[in-house]
């Protein structure tokens, strides 16, 4: 079975943001993804959270459900609470058939406030990593149970952000935790995205791709920007339209075998970037490029 390409409904209105794209109703973001060629969406703010509701409106656009972040606080929470607290998301994703589970490790995380600089994020001691470690792995576990890997998503403004944060995240978890790969955040972190695919391919079992302007992110860094403020001054764009090289990243976990999804995930200001616009130039690009890096569409 090939690799699936589906979109993020950020695109059309945001989460972190709910200004960004407020008034656009989700048939609009649900009609247009099928418009732009893809074949299935993650989770939004304005999707209901009922499988027998939500089912049959992305039926009517001939769309899966890709998967849906979740908020893990597992540095605050034991893993017999985080449990009680998934409950509800998990049931949801695994009635719809999702084979991942987009897992964000929150506490302390800054990325959802406007006015703190990233230099502000939460880092984590080196003596803290092998139990948070150990609880990632058992959480992870608990939802294979239910049929849905972990896909660890690092993520700017958090604990795991960095080159050497993910390193310890693969070093201080079982396999059964999965890699989310996300080639903004690892180029707005400063880190390499070939060189994670090529480290950790065997572990990746979920892609979120979005660009970076490298224009954008150089004042970013040099003025210490927070995160929302860097989303708004358009640091991401879809595949093919910034820096990374995306037949680079690819092909190693072409090569690995990954048959999953890639989700185009480009944070951006609906008034400026024109989501349909933006939507099939995403679609189009990785539909040219995931062959030529050796990966089936």
């Amino acid at each position: 079975m090939g690799v699936r390409i589906g979109i993020n409904p950020l695109t059309w209105t945001n989460d972190d943001m709910p200004e960004l794209g407020g008034e656009t109703p989700l048939e609009v973001c649900l009609s247009e993804t099928r418009q732009a060629g893809y074949a299935g969406i993650e989770l939004g703010n304005k999707f209901p959270r009922q499988a027998d509701t939500l089912r049959p409106i992305l039926a009517r656009h001939g769309l899966a459900l890709v998967s849906g972040w979740y908020s893990g606080r597992l540095l605050t929470r034991s893993v017999a609470d985080e449990k009680k607290e998934v409950e509800d998301h998990l049931s949801l994703l695994a009635a719809m058939g999702c084979g991942v589970m987009v897992f964000a490790e929150v506490s302390g995380c800054i990325h959802g406030e406007r006015k703190t600089p990233l230099s502000r994020r939460p880092m984590l001691a080196a003596a803290d990593w092998p139990a948070f470690g150990k609880r990632l792995t058992e959480m992870a576990k608990y939802l294979a149970g239910r049929g849905l890997r972990m896909a660890f998503h690092h993520h700017m403004g958090t604990v795991v952000q960095s080159a050497e944060d993910v390193a310890r995240l693969m070093e201080h978890t079982g396999d059964e935790v999965g890699l989310l790969l996300d080639t903004g955040h690892l180029t707005f972190a400063g880190a390499d995205p070939v060189r994670i695919a090529t480290d950790y391919a065997a572990r990746v079992n979920h892609v979120h791709c979005k660009d970076i302007r490298a224009d954008v992110l150089a004042r970013v860094r040099a003025e210490d920007w927070s995160f929302l403020n860097a989303v708004l001054a358009g640091t991401f764009t879809v595949p093919g339209d910034g820096c990374v090289d995306y037949a680079a990243v690819l092909a190693p976990i072409a090569k690995a075998g990954y048959a999953g999804w890639l989700v185009v995930e480009a944070e951006q200001d609906p008034a400026k970037a024109h989501p349909l616009t933006y939507a099939r130039m995403g679609f189009e690009y990785l539909k040219k490029t995931a062959p030529a890096a050796g990966l089936a569409t």
